[in-house]
């Protein structure tokens, strides 16, 4: 059994923010990341053409700005480079291949026990920490619904992790499933590699540009969070017409209130709406039936025949499976409204608040267990 302070789980963003601050700090940790990589969702499982949607200034992990020459939406080669820096710059050597198999609370030692299997060996290591950080992201296991006839189609089915660009489905019919963010960006970047790409949208979604939101920021500081929220929507609506036509409802509630209720983010076009109004995307507004072969049927009776399928159907949580005792902190998605539980058991990165919400986490549990250590 080998002993540390501080463990974390994960070494993503949120994972590398936590370590940093505990850096700062000079609490000592183990990281344990199950993939080979640190960031590994940017790193492997990210589209070519993805940009932060937010501007940097947001999005900087703590204690470590982006440099001036970077743009205000930076694309993924040049977050990955800052991460990079990042980790050199904080001295931060997270253990990789180590997949977490269980981490529970020992009432004997009041400590928290950790057994991991060395994905490189094979071998089971033990560790046992006062404090147990979860940092294991909301993007833990990519989600494909279950689909009658799925397994009867004869061309491409991927998630949207393993998307990189169009170029591979030119000319043909492509079914985008999940009508979020990626979805609709995939959508976009298959039309411009010359795919016929159609999307389904049945819940309804806000559409704004990087500008709306960027003031709506902005305006924030001065205004209710209802006022822009009316503002904003008026203005989308400016600059959108009315989407709904187009077969995009709109949602009853404002963009930001959603996105505090639901975790649902507005959509950030980036030239999607464009490609919908001239017909080089197509918005299929049901949800599938079924699948017979390269047919896919829809609940409005109507059935259309594609070439490949792109799951853009989101994530689930894996916390549930090795975490015991985590019920005090996370719900039964995996995801928290707080960054600190019982038991030494604190979560980064976990509450649907994006890279700000996870920062601020990461600022909160270091600070916190530097305040106990010192005690």
């Amino acid at each position: 059994m080998q002993e540390t302070p501080v463990i974390i789980i994960g070494a993503g963003t949120s994972g590398i923010a936590t370590a940093a601050c505990l850096t700062k700090q000079s609490i000592p940790f183990k990281m344990f990341e199950r993939e080979n990589c640190f960031a590994s969702l940017w790193q492997k499982y990210t589209y070519d053409r993805v940009h932060l949607h937010l501007r940097k200034q947001v999005c900087e992990l703590p204690h470590f700005p982006f440099p001036s020459s970077y743009p205000h939406y930076v694309p993924k080669k040049q977050f990955i480079e800052y991460l990079d820096n990042y980790i050199k710059h904080f001295n931060i050597t997270p253990l990789y291949n180590r997949a977490v198999e269980l981490a529970e609370y020992n009432d004997d030692d009041e400590k928290c026990r950790v057994k991991v299997e060395n994905k490189s060996s094979g071998d089971v290591e033990e560790y046992s920490g006062r404090f147990l950080i979860v940092a294991s992201g909301e993007t833990a296991e990519p989600f494909v619904p279950q689909v009658v006839g799925l397994e009867s189609f004869k061309g491409k089915v991927i998630h949207s992790t393993r998307y990189k660009n169009g170029k591979e489905f030119h000319d043909e019919h492509v079914l985008v499933v999940g009508s979020g963010n990626s979805g609709m960006e995939i959508a976009l970047d298959l039309a411009n590699f010359a795919a016929k790409p159609s999307i389904i949208v049945r819940s309804p979604v806000h559409v704004l540009s990087r500008d709306m939101m960027y003031y709506a920021g902005v305006l924030l500081k001065y205004l209710s969070l209802n006022n822009v929220e009316k503002l904003v929507v008026i203005v989308s609506r400016i600059v959108y017409g009315d989407l709904r036509k187009y077969g995009i409802p709109l949602p009853s509630e404002g963009p930001f209130t959603m996105k505090i209720k639901y975790g649902k983010f507005p959509i950030i076009d980036l030239g999607t709406v464009k490609k919908i109004k001239s017909g080089e995307i197509q918005v299929l507004p049901a949800e599938i039936e079924s699948i017979r072969g390269n047919e896919v049927l829809f609940r409005d009776g109507k059935s259309y025949s594609f070439d490949s399928i792109i799951f853009c159907t989101g994530f689930k949580r894996s916390t549930q499976k090795w975490l015991k005792g985590g019920d005090s902190l996370l719900n039964e998605d995996g995801l928290a409204n707080q960054w600190k539980g019982k038991n030494g058991l604190y979560c980064v990165g976990l509450s649907r608040r994006g890279f700000y919400g996870a920062n601020l986490d990461a600022q909160n549990v270091a600070n916190d267990i530097a305040s106990l250590l010192s005690q």
